[in-house]
């Protein structure tokens, strides 16, 4: 047999600095990007219900971080990424895409601006090498550094209605969370360590991220956990965290995302800043778009309690395939089947009548406008 058949090294799993107190807590693991975290600790559908009606608490330390800074910071970023991060004022955050020179998406992103040379890169834990391998490739004569710093970070999420509460109620925790508005963030402390303070999250509630010191990270875990105490906070894992973030039509790189789907195909064509900078890494092939007749993300919504599931078929009237099901589950908010698909694009227009081929059964879906929810507003 040739070498090269041969399989690799596998590599040994990575624990987040918090591996310990999950045991502790009893949480089931699951491998998530060579990482091994908590996919739940109890129930699914109780810690889902928990970020929906009080709040709820996520080690998302597998997570990577890259600082970007240096005097061209700015315009490497706009000519490396989809956004126009230029534009960031400090301490305001943006989702952007990484794009590869023919238009897929290498993985999508959230960037901070925390100062006007310095810019924190957050992306998603099993693309941490092609993000920094794309990243280093692309300084060129840019006068910038990149430096991987997701070993040095743990980042802790708390989400729900009550996170604000919560955090603000947290023993040596200072963080200013008046004023804060989504997508910005600020510089806070936890026993007198500085960290940053985010109005970020994926769950379609609202919440706070926090960006800590892995050598902090476990207490502020525990600190914030008895913060938490008659206030409805739950431990979440994964899987509640997937169910979230689909309710909240939020893709998932892996499923919705990949090195094979332009942004437009994904709904994502605002978030590129076609008008408003010039070249970036990408920009001819998104101008082209994608060929003709390829398939578009769409949210479908079905009937009864049967639901469809990541590869599952997506039929026309006429039985024929027409798309396939990218994520999907039972919603445990609306209570009823949600999926989020990719289908011919003649059959994207809300309000089109498909199904789901559910193990052989036909489940009708009705093509509906994402997210699945939205939060209540004040």
């Amino acid at each position: 047999m040739p070498t090269d058949d041969l399989p690799g090294p596998i590599p040994p799993a990575r624990f987040s600095p918090l591996h310990e107190l999950h045991v502790a807590a009893g949480a089931a693991f699951t491998d998530f990007g060579g990482w091994q975290m908590p996919v739940r600790y109890d129930s699914d559908l109780a810690e889902h219900h928990a970020v929906r009606t009080a709040a709820g608490l996520f080690d998302i330390s597998h997570m990577a971080e890259i600082l970007v800074s240096g005097p061209d910071a700015a315009a490497y970023l706009d000519h490396a990424l989809a956004g126009r991060l230029s534009a960031l004022a400090l301490w305001q955050a943006k989702y952007t895409l990484l794009l590869a020179e023919n238009g897929g998406i290498v993985d999508d992103l959230i960037v901070y601006r925390l100062a006007e040379d310095r810019f924190l890169v957050v992306a998603n834990a099993g693309n941490r090498a092609p993000v920094v391998a794309a990243l280093a490739e692309r300084v060129a004569d840019f006068d910038v550094e990149v430096d991987d710093q997701s070993d040095e970070i743990s980042l802790l999420a708390v989400q729900g209605p009550r996170a604000a509460e919560i955090v603000a109620a947290t023993e040596g925790l200072e963080a200013p969370l008046d004023g804060l508005g989504y997508y910005r963030a600020a510089e806070g402390a936890f026993d007198g360590e500085p960290l940053i303070v985010a109005r970020t999250g994926y769950t379609g509630e609202d919440g706070v991220e926090l960006y800590v010191d892995v050598e902090h990270a476990a207490e502020l875990w525990r600190r914030i956990v008895a913060a938490g105490e008659g206030r409805g906070l739950a431990l979440c894992g994964l899987a509640a965290r997937d169910t979230l973030r689909l309710e909240a039509g939020m893709p998932l790189y892996g499923h919705e995302l990949s090195l094979d789907v332009l942004p437009v195909q994904a709904g994502l064509g605002r978030v590129v800043a076609l008008a408003s900078k010039g070249d970036f890494v990408g920009r001819a092939a998104v101008e082209a778009g994608p060929a003709a007749g390829s398939r578009v993300l769409v949210g479908l919504a079905a009937e009864g309690r049967r639901a469809g599931r990541a590869g599952y078929p997506v039929v026309g009237p006429d039985g024929a395939v027409v798309g396939e099901i990218t994520s999907g589950a039972l919603s445990p908010t609306l209570g009823h089947p949600i999926a989020m698909a990719y289908v011919d694009p003649g059959l994207a227009e809300v309000g089109t009548a498909l199904g789901l081929d559910v193990r052989g059964t036909v489940v009708p879906a009705t093509v509906i406008a994402l997210p699945f929810y939205s939060r209540p507003r004040a």
